[in-house]
């Protein structure tokens, strides 16, 4: 018996998570009540062991925003801009598709696209976006659009959601985005993000897009003006629908980055909060197979004791990211692979390259030498896309 669990007072939950048992909406309260954050720990870890070993994957990946341009004004948005801003921006298709040839010379598997809800981009765009992607090359596996998204062009389509969702598809379009979750409790949405979709609305396009026989992952976004108890709910509602559809490929936790937005907090959320929200959500979650330490937010340092209190994802290699660091993170706007290999290895875990949906490409021993793929001359890239940004 772990020495941390029988001093917590937690014994009677880890032995419901050893013996496989749904631990309820009362015992992830009493885990985030919780002092003792290493008991806490060892149950995810635990957790997490029993669902993938000792691995712990990463992607390479390329994240592209089409447009910061937005109708909706949420309070926590730091990227969003109006056409009369001088700091909008809006890519090509010509451009994206130059974006994503670059990244394809540093071996990127996936293109994460989202954007804004543009007030005048037709629904011509984003099928001709993702068509023209696939020809560049069809193995580009595409996971694009959040759920306000594919409601956003819904309406710009006059057609339904399943409808929008299956032209999307046949255009392409691999995955849905799990951004724009936040939290679930209505009154925490009104205050955050006002004139966003409702937690339903969110819900039923990613059931939608399952009985499609799409996946896609979902978000939650903590440490703003939620309670415990709305973090313990925002779970329960994840965890019914994957009941549900099965449908989820993975969660990522995201903290709030206070910084240049119009909800000011005390305190961004610390990293003790972090780990807590990482390792509750591995209990709770029991019908996901992965939870992403999404290190754009928590930083890889952090990311990495991440993946020892029940995160077995390290998320990406990203190149750019733009609404995170608009918001304030102090993160680099990429990792190197070289850079993930190292962070898994170091903490004891078995690093695995995956695929959009979590599979493996390549499990990669700790004595093996890969081919690592940096990212040759791509600095200038980067520096002349965020210049035009």
């Amino acid at each position: 018996m772990n020495f941390f669990i029988e001093r917590s007072g937690l014994r009677d939950i880890y032995d419901k998570v050893v013996a496989g048992e749904r631990i309820s909406e009362a015992d992830a309260m009493r885990l985030f009540e919780s002092k003792d954050l290493n008991a806490v720990g060892a149950i995810a870890d635990f957790a997490c062991q029993r669902k993938v070993g000792n691995r712990a994957s990463y992607i390479v990946n390329r994240y592209i925003n089409y447009s910061n341009y937005c109708i909706l004004s949420c309070q926590f948005c730091s990227f969003a801009r109006k056409k009369r801003d001088a700091d909008g921006f809006q890519f090509t298709i010509d451009e994206i598709v130059e974006k994503a040839r670059e990244a394809l010379k540093i071996g990127v598997t996936e293109l994460h696209i989202v954007g804004g809800l543009h007030p005048s981009l037709p629904f011509s765009y984003y099928t001709d976006m993702l068509r023209a992607l696939k020809r560049l090359d069809s193995r580009l596996q595409l996971k694009c659009f959040t759920a306000i998204e594919i409601l956003h062009l819904a309406w710009l389509g006059k057609k339904s959601v399943e409808q929008t969702l299956m032209e999307l598809k046949e255009a392409g379009l691999e995955s849905l985005t799990g951004g724009g979750a936040e939290i679930f409790r209505k009154e925490v949405r009104s205050a955050i993000a006002r004139g966003k979709e409702s937690a339903e609305e969110y819900l039923d396009v990613h059931r939608t897009w399952h009985r499609l026989g799409g996946r896609s992952t979902c978000t939650m976004l903590y440490g703003h003006v939620e309670s415990l108890a709305d973090r313990v709910d925002h779970l329960r509602q994840l965890r019914a629908l994957q009941d549900e559809t099965r449908g989820f490929v993975g969660f990522v936790p995201l903290a709030y980055q206070p910084r240049d937005n119009d909800i000011p907090v005390d305190h961004a959320p610390t990293g003790y909060d972090s780990l807590r929200t990482i390792a509750i959500s591995r209990i709770y979650l029991d019908n996901f197979d992965h939870i992403t330490a999404y290190w754009v937010g928590l930083g890889l340092k952090l990311a990495q004791v991440a993946l020892s209190y029940g995160a077995d994802d390290l998320h990406g290699t990203i190149v750019e990211e733009y609404i995170f660091h608009m918001a304030g993170a102090e993160s680099p706007q990429l990792q190197t692979e070289a850079d993930m290999l190292k962070a898994i290895r170091e903490a004891g875990r078995t690093p695995v390259q995956r695929n959009t949906f979590y599979e493996p490409i390549k499990i990669l021993e700790n004595s093996a030498i890969p081919e690592i793929k940096d990212f040759p001359a791509h600095s200038k890239v980067l520096e002349q896309n965020l210049a035009t940004a």
